[in-house]
């Protein structure tokens, strides 16, 4: 038995600000679905409440930061040579909210 509903999904929706058809609901629906039966299959395996957490899927994960060097940049003329539309150091775009 699933553990989500319709209910379920359209609550999460509208809680991230986003409506759902009927037909993206159900979609989702299912893939909480697979999910959950994939939870299942998981949960089965011997000993896996003895598995320790992972907070990284690369328990190796060495970060290494390159020095602070400046550099010189790229001439502002030279970016805006590739801008269909520039005036003076600024792009200009067409408004898209009104």
């Amino acid at each position: 038995m699933s553990r989500f509903t319709k209910e379920m999904v359209d609550d999460y929706a509208n809680k991230l600000l986003i409506g759902l058809t009927p037909e993206e609901n159900a979609m989702v629906l299912a893939e909480f679905e697979v999910i959950d039966r994939q939870c299942d299959v998981v949960n089965e395996y011997p000993g896996i409440e003895k598995v320790q957490p992972m907070t990284h899927c690369l328990d190796d994960l060495k970060v290494e930061l390159r020095a602070d060097v400046a550099e010189p940049s790229v001439p502002i003329e030279d970016l805006l040579a590739n801008c269909d539309e520039a005036t003076d150091r600024e792009v200009e775009l067409p408004k898209v909210v009104e």
